[in-house]
């Protein structure tokens, strides 16, 4: 029995990494992933770049303050490289205007008896909120140095008055190591980690349940289960489909890999990587995010195996009681809507600090997988919260294999019009033949 059982595992899972559909997908998945991955390099090749330097053009309409206004703007280029060139004129603003180029844009500045000084920012295109804020910031301390010196004003007592306060952070608590960046990588690094994994539950689920639909519906299934058990055909699906989704996301990895391997290799070339990427990986190593990741990563691949098994168990004991896909469409529903709420969960922890139904509900099977690693990033619950998640994800799958082959074995070759759930309940009560 152990061939055969051994055969229909390999017939499945060859069906799906031998078909067309999979290759042609993970070339589109590999391109993708690699093309996010370097990004810039992609925007510089189509034309744009994320090195290139605005030209400022000070217009200064008697004002004499073009060379202080130069030196507050040069402060935003103390970085290694320059996000401005910065250029003094003795054209009017009409001059400079009618050879303005896109990447160039003009700063006129004029008098006013009220505010000290007055500014125009004139360019071809709307400029980008960063850099508005750099020139804002430049020109507002640029009238703040003339509005002292106007009004004998001492800097340094300015300096001091105007200074964000100096704040003592105290936590109490010395066992929790949360910190404020771990805001960040709650709503932004988690959800990207944990995006694959929700992705190909969703994908396990409907493959598990329509090639059994399949199954059913060319009757071939009455031939595979004159020579095999009904438990040993589950069963095969259940691996099959588990080796192929581990497959799937080996692969991503590698992806993820070679695009971040290609993205270093043009660093070293002396391309620049965005700096929302350089803050965001500050951020994780600020916060002990890396550090944590030596434990979690073991915990959490156990939780996501345990986890794809359950669901495709699960999704194989419905699909055995349907007689087509639209059947199966229905029933699978409520497992959507659970692994759906359980990836919600996990970026919204944090709305849910200290509560005692988000710790409950890291212990649920099928919710656990995408709950306990956040909360344990978190600090919220420990590694024996999670070993308790992984240990009641075993119980559960012993269940419902338990009582969940009763089902099956009655369903499987059960093809009657009658109501899907009344079928699901006739054939928990039949007792086993």
């Amino acid at each position: 029995m152990n061939k055969k059982f051994w055969y229909l595992t390999k017939v499945s899972l060859n069906k799906k990494i031998k078909s067309k559909w999979f290759i042609i997908t993970n070339v589109i998945l590999a391109i993708v992933i690699i093309l996010l991955l370097n990004i810039n390099s992609v925007i510089t090749f189509f034309g744009g770049d994320f090195d290139s330097r605005t030209n400022i053009i000070i217009v200064d309409n008697s004002t004499n303050a073009s060379s202080l206004l130069k030196e507050n703007l040069e402060v935003s280029n103390s970085d290694e490289e320059e996000k401005f060139k910065i250029l003094e004129s003795d054209k009017t603003i009409e001059e400079e205007q009618e050879n303005l180029e896109d990447d160039e844009l003009i700063i006129a500045l004029e008098n006013s008896d009220e505010e000290y000084l007055k500014a125009s920012i004139i360019s071809n295109n709307k400029i980008d909120n960063l850099t508005y804020q750099l020139l804002s910031q430049a020109l507002t301390a640029t009238k703040t140095t003339i509005g002292m010196a106007v009004n004998n004003i001492d800097y340094n007592i300015l300096n001091s008055i105007s200074s964000p306060i100096t704040i003592d952070r105290v936590v109490l608590n010395e066992e929790t190591d949360v910190d404020e960046n771990m805001n960040l990588i709650m709503s932004s690094v988690f959800p990207t980690i944990i995006l694959p994994f929700f992705m190909l539950t969703i994908f396990l689920v409907q493959m598990v349940g329509g090639e059994i639909c399949e199954e059913k519906t060319t009757r071939s299934m009455e031939i595979i289960i004159s020579n095999v058990s009904p438990k040993m055909h589950l069963l095969s699906k259940v691996l099959a489909s588990n080796i192929f989704v581990i497959i799937q996301g080996v692969l991503l990895i590698i992806y993820a890999v070679i695009g971040f391997l290609l993205s270093t290799n043009m660093l070293s070339s002396g391309l620049s990587m965005p700096s929302e990427f350089t803050s965001i990986f500050d951020s994780l190593v600020a916060s002990g995010f890396l550090d944590k990741l030596v434990y979690v990563i073991p915990l959490t691949l156990i939780l996501i195996v345990l986890s794809f098994i359950a669901y495709a168990v699960v999704a194989g004991i419905l699909a055995s009681m349907t007689v087509n896909m639209e059947d199966f469409s229905q029933l699978q529903t409520p497992i959507m809507l659970i692994s759906l709420a359980g990836y919600y969960l996990a970026m919204m922890a944090g709305m849910f600090e200290g509560s005692t139904l988000i710790r409950i509900l890291s212990y649920v099977p099928f919710l656990s997988s995408f709950v306990s690693p956040s909360l344990y990033i978190m600090g919220q619950i420990s590694i024996v919260d999670i070993i308790i998640s992984i240990v009641i994800l075993i119980i559960f799958i012993y269940i419902i294999l338990k009582y969940g082959l009763k089902v099956y074995k009655v369903g499987i070759l059960n093809y009657s019009n009658e109501k899907v759930w009344s079928k699901f309940f006739k054939a928990f009560k039949t007792k086993d033949v």
